[in-house]
C-alpha cells in the first residue's frame, strides 16, 4: 500500500540527490492520482517525476500553448478532465502533441510563494475524469510544500548538483543557448529563443537537448 500524501510530506527530503527527490514526487503523483506531474517558477522546469512531464511543460515553452499559460485564477485547480474535447479547440498543435504522448487529462495547481503565484503545478493522466475533492485539495498541500522546498535552496541552484537539497535548473543551458545564438547570429534574445524553440519542434527533441546540441556546435547556427 502506498504512503499517504501526508507521510509523503513529512519525508519531504531535504538533503537528497535529485533522483530520490525525483521518487517523492512520483509518489506523491501515484498517491494524487495523477500519471505524473512537474513543477515550474517563472519560465525555470525545476522538477518532473518523469520524461512525459517534462516534456509536457516542454511543449508549453516551445509552442506558447498549453493549460499553465490558461492559469488566470490563482485560487482555484484548473481542471482538464478529457483534453480531447477541450484542449483541441483551444490549442491544436499541443493538443496533438499530448495525444501522441498518450495523455488524455491534465490538472493545474497555482504555485504560490506568499501571496504572489510564482509558476504551476502540473499532473498528468493517461485516462480521462476529474479529480475527486480530496485529490484537489491535496494537489494544493504537495504544490505549496514543493514551493517552499524550492525557495529554501533555490540560491543553490545551478552550481551545485547534487549537493544537499540543490534546485536543478533544467533549462539552464535554453539561457546559455539563447545567448549563444544571438550573439553569433547578431538577432536579439527574443529572436534567437524563437529560432531555438522552432528548432526543438521540428527536430522533436526537448528544448534542453537542441539548446545542449547548438552550444557543441552539433547544430550549424543556421540551422532552421
Amino acid at each position: 500500500m502506498g504512503s499517504t500524501i501526508q507521510e509523503l510530506l513529512e519525508k519531504l527530503p531535504v538533503a537528497a540527490n535529485e533522483e530520490t527527490r525525483r521518487v517523492w514526487a512520483v509518489d506523491c503523483a501515484h498517491a494524487l492520482g495523477l500519471g505524473g506531474m512537474a513543477i515550474t517558477l517563472g519560465q525555470e522546469l525545476v522538477w518532473f517525476t518523469d520524461e512525459t512531464s517534462a516534456r509536457l511543460e516542454d511543449l508549453q515553452f516551445i509552442l506558447g500553448q498549453g493549460p499553465g499559460l490558461l492559469l488566470e485564477d490563482e485560487t482555484s485547480v484548473l481542471e482538464m478532465p478529457d483534453l480531447s474535447l477541450l484542449l483541441a479547440r483551444q490549442w491544436p498543435q499541443y493538443a496533438a502533441e499530448a495525444e501522441g504522448l498518450g495523455i488524455a487529462a491534465l490538472f493545474v495547481w497555482p504555485v504560490r510563494i506568499g501571496a504572489v503565484q510564482a509558476g504551476t503545478l502540473t499532473g498528468y493522466r493517461r485516462t480521462a475524469g476529474p479529480l475527486t475533492v480530496q485529490q484537489s485539495a491535496q494537489g494544493w498541500l504537495v504544490a505549496d510544500a514543493l514551493a517552499q522546498h524550492v525557495l529554501r535552496h533555490w540560491s543553490a541552484a545551478g552550481d551545485t548538483r547534487g549537493h544537499v537539497g540543490a534546485v536543478e535548473l533544467h533549462r539552464l543551458e535554453v539561457h546559455q543557448a539563447t545567448g549563444v545564438l544571438s550573439e553569433r547570429l547578431d538577432v536579439s534574445l527574443a529572436e534567437a529563443l524563437a529560432r531555438l524553440r522552432a528548432r526543438a519542434y521540428a527536430s522533436g527533441r526537448s528544448l534542453t537537448d537542441t539548446a545542449h546540441a547548438v552550444l557543441i556546435r552539433e547544430l550549424p547556427d543556421d540551422a532552421s
